[in-house]
């Protein structure tokens, strides 16, 4: 029974991972004909999320939130039965956007609660450990440039409301030029950190089952990806631009180094 429950979460996770893709490609190119087919394997994979909580209530006799795992998993169910509701009775399509990677996250981190055979070659697993360091280093060049671009943005803003004519201010790139690179680099960021999380989770759980969930630097990543994920939502479908945009920008790349001194470790550094 054990086994069931956890094969029918594993297959709705890969269902859900069906509209993380719909919102990848809707954030690179601001609109994605898969919504149709990613809301079908959404309905699906709650369908057999549902399955999978049920043999596990059935086996253990009550309501399956004994440790994070579980729970986690339950409230991911509640949230894609919730989207479900909500697209049903207002059609809030671009809800998705946010909904749809949260979902698939949530039922991945609860679906790693039992582990699987060790890596059985080497190679694979020193490729895959790179993969994740080239994806978060990629993503963070890109939530920089995000971040830089958006320091421009708002020195140019100001100098354009005060009017003020400078040799060197006048050779910044217009606002709309610099709104269009802040949404390129955003986009392509997210995309990076959400793969580079997912190769992550992955490795982590093949290497050593659940002790990695608990870490703090753990916690802190997730949290930062999720903030990030937010303000993804807020610029595609909340209308969120300009200044609005550059300052969450910003506040993303402080959220993420603090992820960065988490991984990487301060205390060497102030004990000098």
């Amino acid at each position: 029974m054990q086994e069931m429950s956890i094969f029918w979460l594993r297959v709705a996770v890969a269902l859900y991972s069906i509209g993380l893709l719909h919102a990848i490609l809707t954030v690179l190119h601001r609109t994605s004909r898969l919504f149709h087919a990613a809301l079908g394997a959404f309905a699906v994979a709650t369908i057999l999320h549902m399955v999978a909580l049920i043999e596990m209530w059935v086996r253990l006799g009550h309501l399956p939130v004994d440790n994070f795992f579980e729970s986690i998993s339950l409230c991911a169910f509640l949230i894609a039965n919730v989207f479900l509701f909500v697209y049903w009775r207002y059609q809030f399509e671009s809800l998705g956007v946010f909904l749809f990677p949260l979902v698939f996250f949530m039922a991945l981190v609860g679906a790693t609660e039992f582990p699987v055979a060790s890596w059985t070659n080497p190679g694979v697993r020193d490729a895959w450990l790179k993969l994740h360091v080239v994806l978060v280093l990629s993503g963070y060049a890109a939530l920089l440039l995000t971040a830089v671009a958006s320091i421009v943005y708002l020195i140019e803003e100001r100098r354009l409301k005060r009017k003020s004519a400078r040799a060197l201010l006048d050779r910044l790139p217009p606002l709309a030029t610099l709104d269009n690179l802040i949404t390129h680099a955003m986009g392509l960021g997210f995309v990076l950190i959400t793969l580079a999380v997912i190769a992550g989770s992955t490795w982590a759980f093949i290497e050593s089952g659940t002790r990695w969930i608990a870490e703090a630097k753990i916690v802190v990543s997730l949290a930062t990806w999720a903030i990030y994920l937010l303000m993804i939502f807020l610029r595609t479908s909340a209308g969120w631009r300009g200044r609005k945009a550059a300052l969450m920008s910003l506040a993303t790349l402080g959220c993420f180094v603090v992820t960065w001194a988490a991984h990487v470790g301060l205390r060497p550094v102030l004990s000098q």
